[in-house]
Protein backbone atom coordinates (compact mmCIF):
# COMPACT_ATOMS: atom_id res chain seq x y z
CA UNK A 1 0.00 0.00 0.00
CA UNK A 2 1.12 3.53 -0.74
CA UNK A 3 2.99 5.32 2.06
CA UNK A 4 0.98 8.50 2.70
CA UNK A 5 -0.88 9.83 5.75
CA UNK A 6 -2.95 6.65 5.72
CA UNK A 7 -2.57 3.52 3.59
CA UNK A 8 -4.30 3.20 0.24
CA UNK A 9 -4.44 0.15 -2.00
CA UNK A 10 -1.84 -0.14 -4.75
CA UNK A 11 -2.74 -0.33 -8.44
CA UNK A 12 -2.01 -4.07 -8.58
CA UNK A 13 -4.26 -4.69 -5.56
CA UNK A 14 -7.07 -2.69 -7.16
CA UNK A 15 -6.81 -4.38 -10.56
CA UNK A 16 -7.07 -7.88 -9.08
CA UNK A 17 -7.90 -8.40 -5.44
CA UNK A 18 -6.96 -11.69 -3.74
CA UNK A 19 -10.64 -12.70 -3.69
CA UNK A 20 -11.04 -12.20 -7.46
CA UNK A 21 -7.79 -14.09 -7.93
CA UNK A 22 -9.48 -17.03 -6.17
CA UNK A 23 -12.48 -16.92 -8.52
CA UNK A 24 -14.92 -14.74 -6.57
CA UNK A 25 -16.74 -12.40 -9.02
CA UNK A 26 -16.32 -8.66 -8.54
CA UNK A 27 -20.03 -8.04 -7.88
CA UNK A 28 -20.16 -10.77 -5.26
CA UNK A 29 -17.05 -9.42 -3.55
CA UNK A 30 -18.62 -5.94 -3.42
CA UNK A 31 -21.82 -7.37 -1.94
CA UNK A 32 -19.92 -9.39 0.68
CA UNK A 33 -17.88 -6.31 1.63
CA UNK A 34 -21.09 -4.29 2.02
CA UNK A 35 -22.79 -7.04 4.03
CA UNK A 36 -19.80 -7.38 6.35
CA UNK A 37 -19.89 -3.63 6.98
CA UNK A 38 -23.64 -3.77 7.66
CA UNK A 39 -23.01 -6.42 10.31
CA UNK A 40 -20.36 -4.18 11.90
CA UNK A 41 -22.78 -1.23 11.85
CA UNK A 42 -25.63 -3.26 13.35
CA UNK A 43 -23.36 -4.70 16.03
CA UNK A 44 -22.11 -1.21 16.89
CA UNK A 45 -25.68 0.03 17.37
CA UNK A 46 -26.65 -2.91 19.61
CA UNK A 47 -23.46 -2.46 21.66
CA UNK A 48 -24.01 1.33 21.85
CA UNK A 49 -20.50 1.79 20.50
CA UNK A 50 -19.16 5.19 19.45
CA UNK A 51 -19.59 6.05 15.78
CA UNK A 52 -15.87 6.75 15.36
CA UNK A 53 -15.06 3.18 16.40
CA UNK A 54 -17.71 1.69 14.12
CA UNK A 55 -16.49 3.77 11.16
CA UNK A 56 -12.85 2.89 11.85
CA UNK A 57 -13.77 -0.80 12.00
CA UNK A 58 -15.45 -0.66 8.58
CA UNK A 59 -12.41 1.05 7.04
CA UNK A 60 -10.04 -1.58 8.49
CA UNK A 61 -12.43 -4.27 7.24
CA UNK A 62 -12.31 -2.85 3.70
CA UNK A 63 -8.51 -2.56 3.72
CA UNK A 64 -8.14 -6.17 4.80
CA UNK A 65 -9.69 -7.54 1.62
CA UNK A 66 -7.04 -5.89 -0.55
CA UNK A 67 -4.42 -8.16 1.02
CA UNK A 68 -6.46 -11.28 1.80
CA UNK A 69 -9.02 -13.46 0.05
CA UNK A 70 -12.53 -14.17 1.30
CA UNK A 71 -11.71 -17.79 0.60
CA UNK A 72 -9.26 -17.71 3.51
CA UNK A 73 -11.29 -15.76 6.08
CA UNK A 74 -15.02 -15.20 6.55
CA UNK A 75 -16.52 -11.73 6.46
CA UNK A 76 -18.30 -12.41 9.74
CA UNK A 77 -15.13 -13.29 11.65
CA UNK A 78 -13.11 -10.44 10.14
CA UNK A 79 -15.90 -7.94 10.81
CA UNK A 80 -16.02 -9.04 14.42
CA UNK A 81 -12.24 -8.76 14.72
CA UNK A 82 -12.20 -5.33 13.05
CA UNK A 83 -14.80 -3.94 15.48
CA UNK A 84 -12.94 -5.39 18.45
CA UNK A 85 -9.64 -3.88 17.26
CA UNK A 86 -11.18 -0.50 16.41
CA UNK A 87 -12.75 -0.28 19.86
CA UNK A 88 -9.25 -0.47 21.33
CA UNK A 89 -7.79 2.03 18.87
CA UNK A 90 -10.54 4.57 19.67
CA UNK A 91 -10.20 3.91 23.42
CA UNK A 92 -13.72 2.57 23.91
CA UNK A 93 -12.98 -1.17 24.31
CA UNK A 94 -15.69 -3.79 24.10
CA UNK A 95 -16.06 -6.91 26.20
CA UNK A 96 -15.27 -9.93 24.08
CA UNK A 97 -18.29 -11.80 25.40
CA UNK A 98 -20.67 -8.94 24.53
CA UNK A 99 -19.34 -8.71 20.99
CA UNK A 100 -19.62 -12.47 20.45
CA UNK A 101 -23.19 -12.53 21.79
CA UNK A 102 -24.26 -9.69 19.49
CA UNK A 103 -22.71 -11.29 16.40
CA UNK A 104 -24.33 -14.60 17.27
CA UNK A 105 -27.68 -12.79 17.49
CA UNK A 106 -27.16 -11.05 14.13
CA UNK A 107 -26.12 -14.25 12.35
CA UNK A 108 -29.03 -16.21 13.80
CA UNK A 109 -31.44 -13.47 12.71
CA UNK A 110 -29.92 -13.43 9.22
CA UNK A 111 -30.20 -17.22 8.94
CA UNK A 112 -33.84 -17.00 10.05
CA UNK A 113 -34.54 -14.44 7.32
CA UNK A 114 -33.53 -17.04 4.71
CA UNK A 115 -36.27 -19.36 5.97
CA UNK A 116 -39.43 -19.04 3.94
CA UNK A 117 -41.56 -19.57 7.03
CA UNK A 118 -43.21 -16.46 8.44
CA UNK A 119 -42.56 -17.40 12.06
CA UNK A 120 -41.28 -14.71 14.40
CA UNK A 121 -37.56 -14.76 15.13
CA UNK A 122 -36.65 -15.99 18.61
CA UNK A 123 -33.02 -15.78 19.67
CA UNK A 124 -31.56 -18.97 21.13
CA UNK A 125 -28.64 -18.00 23.41
CA UNK A 126 -25.55 -20.15 23.11
CA UNK A 127 -24.29 -22.26 25.97
CA UNK A 128 -21.13 -20.90 27.54
CA UNK A 129 -20.09 -24.47 28.27
CA UNK A 130 -20.59 -25.56 24.67
CA UNK A 131 -18.20 -25.29 21.73
CA UNK A 132 -19.96 -22.45 19.86
CA UNK A 133 -18.84 -19.69 22.22
CA UNK A 134 -15.23 -20.86 22.32
CA UNK A 135 -15.14 -21.32 18.54
CA UNK A 136 -16.34 -17.73 18.06
CA UNK A 137 -13.88 -16.50 20.67
CA UNK A 138 -11.00 -18.21 18.89
CA UNK A 139 -12.19 -16.82 15.54
CA UNK A 140 -12.33 -13.31 17.02
CA UNK A 141 -8.78 -13.50 18.38
CA UNK A 142 -7.42 -14.94 15.13
CA UNK A 143 -9.22 -12.28 13.05
CA UNK A 144 -7.81 -9.44 15.15
CA UNK A 145 -4.28 -10.85 14.86
CA UNK A 146 -4.60 -11.40 11.12
CA UNK A 147 -5.82 -7.83 10.54
CA UNK A 148 -2.81 -6.47 12.40
CA UNK A 149 -0.40 -8.86 10.70
CA UNK A 150 -1.63 -8.46 7.13
CA UNK A 151 -1.98 -4.69 7.36
CA UNK A 152 1.53 -4.49 8.80
CA UNK A 153 0.19 -2.91 12.02
CA UNK A 154 -0.60 0.20 9.95
CA UNK A 155 -4.10 0.76 11.31
CA UNK A 156 -4.19 4.56 11.24
CA UNK A 157 -7.62 5.77 10.11
CA UNK A 158 -8.68 9.28 9.07
CA UNK A 159 -12.42 9.88 9.35
CA UNK A 160 -14.13 12.38 7.00
CA UNK A 161 -16.68 14.07 9.25
CA UNK A 162 -14.61 17.05 10.38
CA UNK A 163 -13.52 17.63 6.78
CA UNK A 164 -17.16 17.60 5.66
CA UNK A 165 -18.09 20.33 8.14
CA UNK A 166 -15.18 22.49 6.97
CA UNK A 167 -16.03 22.04 3.27
CA UNK A 168 -19.71 22.84 3.81
CA UNK A 169 -18.69 25.97 5.68
CA UNK A 170 -16.47 27.05 2.78
CA UNK A 171 -19.34 26.47 0.33
CA UNK A 172 -21.81 28.33 2.55
CA UNK A 173 -24.07 25.29 3.03
CA UNK A 174 -23.92 24.76 6.79
CA UNK A 175 -27.22 26.60 7.27
CA UNK A 176 -29.03 23.89 5.27
CA UNK A 177 -29.83 21.04 7.65
CA UNK A 178 -30.98 18.81 4.79
CA UNK A 179 -27.61 19.25 3.06
CA UNK A 180 -25.62 18.41 6.18
CA UNK A 181 -27.76 15.37 6.97
CA UNK A 182 -27.72 13.94 3.46
CA UNK A 183 -23.98 14.48 2.93
CA UNK A 184 -23.26 12.88 6.31
CA UNK A 185 -25.41 9.93 5.29
CA UNK A 186 -23.50 9.48 2.03
CA UNK A 187 -20.22 9.38 3.96
CA UNK A 188 -21.67 6.69 6.22
CA UNK A 189 -22.96 4.70 3.24
CA UNK A 190 -19.55 5.00 1.57
CA UNK A 191 -18.12 2.97 4.47
CA UNK A 192 -19.81 -0.06 2.89
CA UNK A 193 -17.68 0.42 -0.23
CA UNK A 194 -13.89 0.21 -0.70
CA UNK A 195 -13.51 3.97 -1.37
CA UNK A 196 -11.81 4.72 1.97
CA UNK A 197 -9.07 2.29 0.95
CA UNK A 198 -8.80 3.73 -2.57
CA UNK A 199 -9.12 7.52 -2.36
CA UNK A 200 -8.08 10.32 -0.07
CA UNK A 201 -10.60 11.94 2.26
CA UNK A 202 -10.96 15.25 0.31
CA UNK A 203 -12.12 13.36 -2.77
CA UNK A 204 -14.59 11.24 -0.77
CA UNK A 205 -16.07 14.27 0.97
CA UNK A 206 -16.34 16.11 -2.36
CA UNK A 207 -18.22 13.14 -3.83
CA UNK A 208 -20.69 13.14 -0.91
CA UNK A 209 -21.28 16.88 -1.38
CA UNK A 210 -21.72 16.44 -5.15
CA UNK A 211 -24.38 13.74 -4.70
CA UNK A 212 -26.11 15.92 -2.13
CA UNK A 213 -26.27 19.10 -4.22
CA UNK A 214 -27.36 17.14 -7.30
CA UNK A 215 -30.24 15.46 -5.45
CA UNK A 216 -31.31 18.68 -3.76
CA UNK A 217 -30.92 20.73 -6.98
CA UNK A 218 -28.45 23.17 -5.45
CA UNK A 219 -26.36 25.08 -7.96
CA UNK A 220 -22.60 25.30 -7.43
CA UNK A 221 -19.88 26.36 -9.92
CA UNK A 222 -19.17 23.23 -11.96
CA UNK A 223 -17.91 24.54 -15.28
CA UNK A 224 -14.13 24.53 -15.92
CA UNK A 225 -12.05 26.33 -14.90
CA UNK A 226 -14.36 27.24 -11.99
CA UNK A 227 -15.17 23.86 -10.46
CA UNK A 228 -15.93 23.93 -6.74
CA UNK A 229 -14.27 20.54 -5.99
CA UNK A 230 -10.93 21.89 -7.20
CA UNK A 231 -10.92 24.11 -4.10
CA UNK A 232 -10.33 20.89 -2.14
CA UNK A 233 -7.68 19.37 -4.46
CA UNK A 234 -10.13 16.76 -5.76
CA UNK A 235 -10.21 15.69 -9.40
CA UNK A 236 -13.38 15.10 -11.39
CA UNK A 237 -12.37 11.54 -12.29
CA UNK A 238 -11.91 10.58 -8.63
CA UNK A 239 -15.12 12.29 -7.52
CA UNK A 240 -17.15 10.64 -10.28
CA UNK A 241 -15.67 7.21 -9.52
CA UNK A 242 -16.51 7.53 -5.81
CA UNK A 243 -20.07 8.58 -6.68
CA UNK A 244 -20.35 5.43 -8.78
CA UNK A 245 -19.27 3.21 -5.87
CA UNK A 246 -21.83 4.82 -3.57
CA UNK A 247 -24.71 4.73 -6.06
CA UNK A 248 -24.12 1.04 -6.79
CA UNK A 249 -25.12 0.34 -3.20
CA UNK A 250 -28.65 1.47 -4.05
CA UNK A 251 -29.09 -0.63 -7.17
CA UNK A 252 -32.04 -3.00 -7.33
CA UNK A 253 -31.18 -6.62 -6.61
CA UNK A 254 -33.14 -9.75 -7.38
CA UNK A 255 -34.02 -12.25 -4.65
CA UNK A 256 -30.98 -14.42 -5.30
CA UNK A 257 -28.56 -11.50 -5.08
CA UNK A 258 -30.23 -10.23 -1.91
CA UNK A 259 -30.02 -13.54 -0.09
CA UNK A 260 -26.82 -15.18 -1.31
CA UNK A 261 -24.50 -13.06 0.83
CA UNK A 262 -26.39 -14.05 3.99
CA UNK A 263 -25.39 -17.65 3.35
CA UNK A 264 -21.73 -16.81 2.65
CA UNK A 265 -20.60 -15.26 5.93
CA UNK A 266 -17.99 -17.93 6.67
CA UNK A 267 -15.05 -19.08 4.58
CA UNK A 268 -16.51 -22.62 4.42
CA UNK A 269 -19.66 -21.28 2.78
CA UNK A 270 -17.61 -19.25 0.27
CA UNK A 271 -15.50 -22.30 -0.59
CA UNK A 272 -18.62 -24.41 -1.03
CA UNK A 273 -20.09 -21.78 -3.39
CA UNK A 274 -16.85 -21.72 -5.41
CA UNK A 275 -16.78 -25.53 -5.67
CA UNK A 276 -20.39 -25.62 -6.87
CA UNK A 277 -19.67 -22.86 -9.40
CA UNK A 278 -16.63 -24.69 -10.75
CA UNK A 279 -18.50 -27.99 -11.00
CA UNK A 280 -21.36 -26.26 -12.82
CA UNK A 281 -18.97 -24.39 -15.16
CA UNK A 282 -15.84 -26.54 -15.64
CA UNK A 283 -14.33 -24.06 -18.09
CA UNK A 284 -14.13 -21.38 -15.41
CA UNK A 285 -10.73 -22.66 -14.27
CA UNK A 286 -9.27 -21.58 -17.56
CA UNK A 287 -10.31 -17.95 -17.06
Amino acid sequence: MAAILYPLASLSQIEKTPSRDDGIPEDLEEDLRAYGCKLIHQAGILLKQKQVAVAAAQILFQRFWFVTSMKQFGVGDVGMGALYLASKLEECPLRMRDLINVYDLLLQRAAHSLNSQSTEFVYAPMSYFGTTFYDLKDALVVAEMQILKRLGFNVHVVLPYGTLVNYLRVLGLTSREDVCTRAWGYLNDALQTPVYALYQVPSIVSAAILLTVRHLSISLPSTPPNCWWELFDATWDDVRSICGYIMRLYRERNLEESTRVVGMVTKKEVRKWLEERISAQPGILAL
